[in-house]
């Protein structure tokens, strides 16, 4: 669902020319993504290093647009009912997060998601703790996190606090809406 996610982000805001740029560029053959399919992370990461060269943007700009689309788009449409259950204001959707994949994965057996802790919670922020194998996804987890306050209409801040690049074990971030 990722790449066809990407190439829906790119065709709606640049059209279909600028998506066959970027295929191009990015020596990515695949003609249909199925939605349903696993993809090596190196086309994704191709992808998204084409599309910054195409568009103009660095690659954290596009991933964190990407993180914001995911949201109100991809994840919107394919699991609207398990995003509503999963909270009713930004603060319960976030508490919820670590649990969020659990429930993907009975849909798709042969995910490998990264996995989310929360902590330090109060009223108007937390620590979101982000754990991945996949490296460079600070941004796009950054956007997945304002795409949900824009989905719940509570704008939110996300701050960096830690980072594998900076030698931790996973990232950190400072949630505030």
């Amino acid at each position: 669902m990722v790449n066809q996610a990407i190439e829906q982000m790119v065709t709606a805001a640049h059209g279909p020319e600028r998506w066959a740029e970027i295929k191009r560029r990015s020596g990515v053959t695949t003609e249909v993504f199925v939605s349903n399919e696993g993809y090596d992370d190196a086309t994704t990461y191709a992808l998204v290093g084409a599309a910054s060269e195409v568009l103009g943007a660095p690659p954290d700009v596009i991933l964190r647009a990407f993180g914001e689309h995911w949201v109100l788009e991809t994840a919107r449409k394919g699991y609207g009912p398990l995003m509503d259950a999963a909270g009713r204001t930004l603060g319960d959707f976030l508490a919820y997060l670590p649990h969020f994949h659990d429930r993907i994965a009975l849909i798709y057996p042969k995910l490998e998601p990264p996995r989310f802790e929360v902590s330090d919670r109060e009223e108007r922020s937390l620590h979101l703790h982000y754990f991945s194998d996949r490296p460079g996804l600070m941004p796009f987890v950054e956007g997945l996190v304002t795409g949900l306050g824009k989905m719940f209409e509570t704008p939110a801040t996300v701050t960096p606090l830690r980072s594998r690049a900076e030698g931790h074990d996973h990232e950190e971030f400072l949630v505030r809406w």
